[in-house]
């Protein structure tokens, strides 16, 4: 069976196959939007917007236009909230092909045809003490693909809030195996579903999961 996936639903599934089996697949549950991520949706919207029309940003989030403008500096065509989707041969598809099967949204994608690089920038409001550079590697494949001129893409991933970039740095040498890398971590999905076998993790967020039906959720029903 095909399905499609991006980096937040693969990280679901590695998190917990039965919430994502429960949430993406069967659609039992839906996750609620708690203050923090419509604090984050409202940052991502003011961002786009000043990017992509020169919208004043919000008072609320006028830390974070220093840190955009910066980055505006570099040479390039920019794009903000950048829709990208493979499908099975890795071709660029539409982004609700019927084929599609990875999808990914650069929050900041700067392309230098000229030196043949690129950055991809994703902006966080949650913490920095484990930054995830997985999510860069995707963006990166991803963007390599759309751009084959490009050689590097210079990865970012900017904590607007608590301040800092973690940068990761991704060469056209590496493209193949890391793809193979993430074909490798999506089997285990298609496994899944190949064997309809959703098996649970407990972990301490088992309190906080919209997953009632589980056993290890102590909200159990």
């Amino acid at each position: 069976m095909k399905f499609s996936w991006s980096y937040s639903a693969l990280k679901d599934f590695e998190n917990c196959p039965r919430k994502y089996h429960e949430i993406r697949v069967l659609k039992n549950y839906q996750v609620k939007k708690s203050e923090q991520i419509l604090y984050g949706e409202s940052l991502h919207k003011a961002a786009e917007d000043y990017v992509k029309h020169g919208t004043p940003i919000p008072k609320q989030f006028a830390f974070m236009q220093p840190i955009i403008d910066a980055l505006l500096t570099k040479n390039g065509e920019k794009h903000a909230e950048f829709q990208m989707a493979l499908n099975h041969e890795l071709q660029p598809c539409e982004f609700f092909d019927k084929d599609v099967w990875v999808r990914g949204l650069a929050d900041l994608l700067i392309i230098d045809h000229e030196e043949n690089m690129a950055w991809v920038v994703d902006y966080k409001t949650g913490s920095n003490k484990y930054p995830d550079k997985s999510q860069l590697e995707l963006m990166a494949l991803m963007v390599m693909t759309y751009f084959p001129n490009v050689v590097q893409v210079n990865g970012g991933l900017l904590f607007v809030v608590k301040g800092g970039l973690v940068k990761h740095k991704i060469r056209r040498e590496e493209y193949d195996d890391l793809w193979w890398k993430y074909k490798e971590r999506v089997a285990s999905i298609q496994s899944a579903r190949d064997n309809n076998v959703w098996n649970p993790k407990q972990s301490g967020l088992c309190g906080w999961c919209e997953v009632k039906s589980c056993e290890f959720n102590p909200n159990h029903d």
